[in-house]
């Protein structure tokens, strides 16, 4: 005998088990757009780890809009903080009340947390947590070359960080000239003792080769740099985790380099972030 019943697709457990309560905590990602995060889901299961009455939702919002947001966020006595991404990692700065010194140092904050009187304080771990992350898949940092595209927020957090680890050399590489002297004089003045270059799409005679930009989120987005540069003896990194093998990561692979997913910076920083926004 038939049936009309209609199976109705089943929620993830963990899902089914995360209510909504009027004590709820909010949290949320800001980005323009949001299709490409992956921070939501990491977030909301350490809430459940923590027993938090907390959710992660992504909050997208344009250029445009955000002046406004962010002044309406102030207000908003159950939010907690969020997750600060592309395009408005330079941006949120200037609505923030306080920043940490790394925040400060980078110019850029990829996280905010809101104080119970409205007061927003921004902090910055994106470059911890890509060096994080190169270090949990065994990548040496301490004397190696790096070659690193871009100069916004993402990629200026891993100048620093990379700067921090010990580099011994970092070639930045940017279409905007005066981005890119800016970001080498700042790090001369934190890091005298790493050598500090401007270079070209030619990344020959590096160890590390990372791509700070968003270029390879899009199917019509030009590579950041060379790929004919490149050699095997590389370990060629993204900070870009959808899609997980960008153009670059995939052009690198066909050479025999080492390659390096954007998605362990994420899944090295879930915790700090957490941390950060008191979850």
């Amino acid at each position: 005998m038939s049936s009309n019943v209609v199976a109705l697709p089943q929620e993830p457990s963990d899902l089914r088990d995360q209510e909504i309560t009027g004590r709820t905590r909010v949290l949320g990602i800001l980005a323009h757009p949001t299709e490409h995060v992956k921070a939501p889901p990491g977030i909301n299961r350490i809430a459940k780890e923590r027993n938090r009455d907390a959710v992660m939702v992504p909050l997208n919002v344009t250029p445009e809009d955000f002046p406004s947001f962010i002044a309406a966020l102030r207000t908003l006595k159950s939010f907690d903080g969020a997750i600060v991404t592309v395009p408005h990692k330079q941006a949120i700065l200037s609505y923030c009340d306080e920043l940490t010194p790394h925040a400060r140092s980078v110019g850029a904050a990829n996280i905010i947390r809101r104080e119970a009187d409205g007061r927003i304080i921004g902090g910055q771990l994106d470059g911890v947590g890509f060096v994080e992350g190169l270090r949990s898949q065994g990548v040496v940092i301490k004397g190696k070359s790096v070659y690193l595209v871009g100069a916004g927020g993402a990629a200026s957090a891993v100048a620093f960080a990379m700067a921090e680890a010990e580099a011994s050399r970092i070639t930045l590489v940017n279409r905007s000239a005066d981005k890119i002297v800016d970001l080498r004089e700042r790090l001369n003045s934190l890091y005298p003792d790493v050598e500090v270059v401007v270079g070209t799409s030619n990344a020959h005679g590096h160890d590390i080769i990372i791509n700070g930009t968003t270029l390879g989120m899009k199917p019509s987005d030009p590579l950041p740099l060379d790929v004919k540069t490149l050699t095997a003896n590389m370990t060629v990194a993204e900070v870009i985790m959808e899609p997980e093998i960008t153009p670059l990561l995939a052009a690198a692979r066909e050479v025999g380099c080492r390659v390096h997913l954007g998605k362990h910076m994420l899944l090295c920083q879930l915790q700090l972030m957490a941390d950060f926004m008191g979850l």
